[in-house]
């Protein structure tokens, strides 16, 4: 975590990748420093609907008492705390007192901030550059390919997928079970998750796939831990390059997630996912093509779609 006077700094300085202001003859936009003061950080929810309200209201919310604050954006007075510490400050006076100077540049340059994109375009725009680092990552698709192969010969397959991975999780499983004949979903931890472990390798499976997006949940490594003590190996689809859950995977992908919202949005990992579902469907086509043929068969037997 930075020092308070590093976060000072940062309170201060321009966006990463701009020059500097010398360089440009201006000096870097109140909502530019607040990007910089925020941006880098994992933030919570609560801590992101604190963060928006600055943003949007900046020149009235630099100058509201802890308790204001807490009140105006529905949080509690400890949210407040926590979400100035996250960022190194001491606490919310010290964050405040940062803020200050960034509200009065506003007040002074109000008409050029209506010339600044809003905050869903740059949520966009963060995710373009997720995706754009995805498609780098993709020049060689030999790691792709490799794993692809794996999954496909692994019968029964386990997806495990809990808390805010689920969804990815029972997406990755909905499609792979058109291709795959026996893909097995773990969204539970526990003893539950342990059940689904011990029978997919009583059963023969040889490989887990896993998906692990922040807020990342400690009974996903957990379950990992227990997927590799049964004799599974696990690939890793996350967000993370370091730290626990990447040193017990046998495999890891890392696709960035958006952290512009509320709540993180996951375009990257989504294009990952259904990259690795071509990859099994390519590792035995004659069974792809046998088991999407008696798909299309059942869903035009029992009218499964509407018509277009």
């Amino acid at each position: 975590m930075p020092s308070e006077q590093q976060a000072r700094a940062q309170a201060a300085a321009i966006t990463p990748g701009r020059r500097a202001p010398e360089e440009e003859g201006e000096t870097a936009s109140p909502a530019e420093r607040l990007q910089v003061l925020f941006g880098g950080h994992r933030l919570s929810p609560a801590q992101r609907r604190i963060a928006q309200f600055l943003t949007d209201h900046l020149t009235e919310a630099a100058f509201l008492s802890i308790t204001e604050l807490a009140e105006r954006v529905g949080v509690s007075q400890p949210s407040v705390t926590r979400f100035a510490s996250s960022l190194g400050f001491s606490g919310y006076p010290a964050l405040r007192e940062a803020l200050q100077p960034i509200a009065l540049s506003a007040v002074a340059g109000a008409p050029d901030e209506r010339r600044l994109r809003n905050e869903l375009q740059s949520a966009v725009d963060a995710e373009i550059e997720n995706l754009t680092s995805l498609r780098r990552v993709f020049a060689d698709p030999d790691r792709i390919l490799d794993i692809g192969r794996e999954l496909a010969r692994s019968v029964p397959l386990t997806v495990l997928g809990l808390r805010i991975s689920v969804s990815l999780a029972e997406y990755f499983a909905y499609a792979a079970r058109r291709i795959h004949p026996d893909v097995r979903v773990v969204t539970r931890g526990g003893s539950v998750a342990y059940d689904g472990l011990l029978q997919a390798r009583e059963a023969g499976g040889e490989w887990v796939l896993a998906f692990a997006m922040p807020r990342h949940a400690k009974e996903t490594l957990a379950v990992v831990r227990a997927a590799r003590r049964v004799g599974l190996r696990v690939a890793l689809i996350t967000d993370l390059t370091l730290g626990p859950l990447v040193d017990e995977a046998d495999v890891v992908f890392s696709a960035g997630t958006g952290a512009r919202l509320v709540f993180d949005s996951y375009a990257a990992p989504g294009v990952l996912s259904a990259a690795i579902l071509q990859a099994m469907a390519d590792a035995d086509p004659e069974r792809t093509q046998t088991r999407l043929e008696k798909y299309e068969q059942a869903a035009e037997q029992y009218d499964f779609f509407m018509d277009d």
